[in-house]
């Protein structure tokens, strides 16, 4: 028996932090049963396995993505397939791009949000401010901007279950499956439309950028990425600047500071995504036996570089567990490693800054109105924000 047999899947749901420092000093790559994964989570280790992939591939067998989204996605491909598929998403989401048009984008989205707040004296943020933010801004990127919140939010809901359901439970799978349907259903005549007359949507140059020789990919080649791109693309700025305002309004100093001085805004946005990174880990496949952190990996085992974990590292941040938007900074594993790093990321951070200035702008005697409750390790986020002022 060892410290990785009595780990539940409802353990790392309700909190995996402690869970993750023990095995980083006692099993720091552990096969954890309940998920049927080796948990990678030392930060050079989740560096190593997301960096290497002539030793740990991204195309896993029975991968829960693979299963719940159609098909092989840009998150389960190496080598030029994944390239292929990147490239067409470089148009919309480059660092230099994004800064041209974010703010026209996000502002307005998050001041209609406020103002539905400000009819009240307190509010929830989560369902009615940071989720609906974030689906409605990276929507209209991607070419769905005639969707509700309602509709975006009830999908990444959705596909979250299939996305985490390595324990194979058959209503966490049902869920995810009724939803993808009403994503086919919805957006294949939107992206027939687009095979013909392309146009600036994310969703267009899925279909038509990137690939050599100018052909235009298929319909079901771009729906498992796509559904890759809601799920996370929605779930983590909104989640994360969640994240973040609860770290600031549990230490009254720091937000205070914030409110004081604006450009300390992008590092509460990047010290909230360490503190509890949105998305938690990784998943390869070891493609040879590899001895990780004392631990032979045999090949053909699926791994988890769990990056939720690296972001907590007592070898690289003092105090891991603290939010600390003074803490010096370095480099977090938030949106990974290496070729998968996360294309989006410039999009994501900006999104959340916007988002946050808006509301603290406005109500900057924010309170917390209840204790804040944290779920999930796949996906990790308040299950409620409650606030008043």
């Amino acid at each position: 028996m060892t410290i990785a047999d009595d780990i539940t899947v409802a353990d790392l749901e309700r909190d995996p932090y402690p869970i993750y420092a023990r095995l980083r000093r006692e099993a720091p790559a552990a096969w954890v049963p309940s998920v049927g994964l080796y948990l990678v989570t030392r930060a050079p280790d989740v560096e190593l396995v997301t960096t290497k992939p002539a030793l740990f591939s991204a195309v896993v067998d029975g991968s829960p993505l693979d299963r719940s989204f159609g098909g092989p996605t840009l998150l389960t491909q190496d080598g030029e397939e994944h390239l292929d598929k990147r490239r067409s998403l470089e148009h919309k989401y480059r660092p230099r791009t994004v800064s041209t048009y974010i703010d026209d984008l996000v502002r307005p989205i998050a001041e209609r949000a406020l103002a539905a707040l400000l009819q009240r004296r307190d509010a929830e943020l989560v369902a009615h401010y940071f989720e609906p933010i974030s689906v409605l801004s990276l929507g209209a990127v991607l070419g769905m901007g005639h969707l509700s919140a309602q509709t975006l939010q009830h999908w990444f809901h959705g596909l979250a279950m299939g996305a985490t359901n390595f324990e194979l439970d058959p209503d966490k799978q049902r869920i995810n499956d009724d939803v993808a349907v009403e994503i086919d259903a919805e957006l294949r005549p939107i992206m027939e439309r687009l095979l013909v007359e392309p146009d600036d949507s994310t969703m267009s140059h899925m279909l038509h950028t990137g690939r050599p020789g100018g052909e235009p990919r298929t319909i079901d080649e771009v729906l498992p990425s796509l559904k890759v791109i809601i799920l996370g693309g929605m779930q983590e700025p909104g989640h994360g600047a969640a994240s973040c305002m609860v770290g600031l309004l549990e230490n009254p100093d720091q937000f205070a500071q914030v409110k004081a001085d604006p450009s300390l805004w992008d590092d509460a946005v990047h010290e909230g995504l360490r503190w509890v990174a949105p998305i938690g880990s990784q998943t390869r496949q070891a493609v040879e036996d590899i001895e990780v952190g004392g631990t032979t990996i045999p090949a053909g085992s699926p791994v988890a570089a769990v990056v939720a974990s690296a972001c907590r590292d007592e070898s690289i941040f003092e105090r891991p567990d603290d939010f600390d938007i003074n803490r010096p900074r370095v480099s977090n594993a938030a949106f990974g490693y290496g070729p998968h790093f996360c294309a989006g990321h410039a999009f994501a951070r900006d999104q959340e800054r916007i988002a946050l200035e808006v509301l603290v702008g406005a109500l900057p005697d924010l309170q917390l109105s209840a204790p804040v409750e944290f779920r999930g390790w796949e996906f990790r986020a308040p299950t409620a924000l409650h606030v008043t002022w």
